[in-house]
């Protein structure tokens, strides 16, 4: 992925930035950092000095960024990753202690502070069989929802969810369903058959009904829901076990304008609503709804799974509909993926008008000896790994490299910062190179997050439009985070 210039960038928060979202001395700069060998986790190193400083013989990087009012984009909303079944499972099989110092890890700046976070609306690929959602009926057909239920896995979650808004009240928490029941599908199944995998028209008032249950169940629960997408990945048809339905743009437009728009407006239910949630390839998806439901669509999510990714789809995007917020949505973490993927997928879209950037889930269980984590359907994502992983043996969890890289922008960039604008960042083939983003912060002090994916340190002067300067090394294949006051 190329990046010739740090476009970064504008939008709005839903919450007032949360007290504890940066523990620093602000009278001074600081530095944080995290390695790709991960002899370095969120350590403090070095701090930036002011002027060129002396780079002795180590290779130089220039970056600029505008911390005047001219350089002002988004504010950000957070960053994060998705509570799936899988994540309610290995969270609730800790023991008391470690599960509630890693909540508080998770959701305070006594770790990565993070403020964003997506649920599955009932099963995903990372459930536990069997797949379900919250009106099965035993697969008969129910138009008036009598047997709508949230059942024990629907109910964890929720309760989940409402620990969690507790632990930190400014998250901001947005569902995404993989699937409507089996009965309101053409081909009346939820997984094993691709074929007329999508909705029947004489259910389009029951789906939109379904989204207004769900979410005044997870209200009765305690946790309200700040946002929903109607269709996670609505390209993505498959068969065998995964979890998926089939949805065309504008098929998503008509039930948005028409049902599901009106529903939660009737019911008086304030949840957003983000269009398309699936890959930058076909911005054309989430054109067509705001164009044709515009008056329900708050924002567009996007995922990082394009063949050709480029996330300057984002700031085309933005250049088209200035008015609505974008987010990365969803990204999967793996041994298999590199040590940079969830900082590739969070500084691209941070520089291209992105409010926020989700990982996909937020735990699962360790690796067993088949290469596999889960819980998982079977022919789902067996070898997605969590930002975190849990021990069920042991009673104990670790975090991964992908948390640690996202947290070094999570635990800095506070809810409500404002991305600046800037020049600089540069990948050559392979990704190798420097890629950062910053923000002017809530209490005053500035955030730049810098990743060097060289296999060499470099020596970086940042040149501000303030009229300051900067310089400090950066650890080869680390992601560095300066405070500057």
């Amino acid at each position: 992925m190329l990046f010739s210039a740090l476009t970064l960038l504008a939008g709005q928060a839903f919450a007032i930035p949360s007290p504890l979202s940066i523990k620093i001395d602000q009278a001074s700069a600081q530095a944080f950092t995290s390695t790709s060998d991960l002899t370095h986790k969120l350590t403090a190193v070095d701090a930036p000095v002011s002027g060129a400083g002396s780079p002795g013989g180590v290779s130089q990087w220039s970056l600029s960024i505008d911390d005047t009012t001219a350089g002002y984009k988004q504010t950000v909303s957070g960053f994060g990753g998705s509570v799936t079944d899988a994540t309610v499972t290995v969270i609730n099989a800790l023991p008391s202690d470690q599960r509630s110092q890693l909540l508080r890890e998770l959701l305070t700046s006594d770790g990565a502070d993070f403020s964003l976070l997506r649920h599955t609306i009932a099963a995903s690929d990372l459930s536990g069989p069997p797949a379900y959602t919250y009106d099965d009926s035993n697969n008969s057909a129910d138009p008036n929802l009598d047997n709508f239920n949230l059942g024990d896995r629907g109910e964890a979650m929720a309760k989940l969810l409402t620990e969690m808004k507790g632990i930190r009240s400014d998250i901001t928490i947005f569902g995404s369903p993989w699937s409507a029941p089996a009965w309101m599908k053409l081909n009346r199944v939820l997984t094993g058959d691709a074929t007329d995998n999508w909705l029947d028209s004489q259910y389009y008032n029951q789906y939109a009904q379904y989204f207004v249950k769900y979410l005044q169940a997870y209200e009765e629960l305690g946790v309200t829901i700040d946002a929903i997408t109607i269709q996670n990945e609505p390209l993505n048809n498959q068969g065998n076990g995964h979890v998926t339905m089939y949805q065309s743009a504008d098929e998503a437009t008509m039930v948005t304008q028409d049902y599901i728009g009106p529903a939660l407006r009737a019911a008086n239910l304030n949840s957003q609503i983000w269009a398309y949630d699936h890959n930058t390839d076909t911005p054309s998806y989430p054109q067509e709804v705001i164009d044709g439901a515009g008056e329900y669509v708050q924002a567009t999510a996007w995922h990082c799974y394009a063949s050709d990714l480029d996330w300057t789809v984002l700031s085309d995007f933005h250049n088209a509909n200035p008015d609505r917020s974008q987010y990365m949505t969803e990204c999967w973490t793996s041994p298999q993926t590199s040590w940079y993927q969830s900082s590739k997928n969070t500084v691209g879209p941070l520089q291209n008008w992105a409010e926020g950037s989700l990982m996909w889930t937020l735990g699962t269980w360790t690796e067993a000896s088949d290469g596999t984590f889960g819980p998982y359907i079977e022919g789902g994502c067996s070898t997605c790994r969590g930002l975190f992983i849990v021990d069920e043996d042991a009673g104990t969890y670790e975090y991964t490299v992908d948390y640690y890289m996202l947290a070094q922008f999570s635990k800095y960039i506070p809810k409500g910062a404002t991305i600046l604008s800037g020049t600089g960042s540069y990948s050559y083939d392979g990704y190798s190179g420097v890629q950062s983003v910053a923000s002017k912060n809530p209490d005053g002090t500035r955030t730049v997050v810098v990743e060097n994916t060289f296999g060499n340190d470099i020596y970086l002067t940042l040149n501000t439009t303030s009229g300051e300067q900067w310089s400090g090394n950066l650890l080869a294949n680390s992601v560095t985070t300066w405070i500057l006051p």
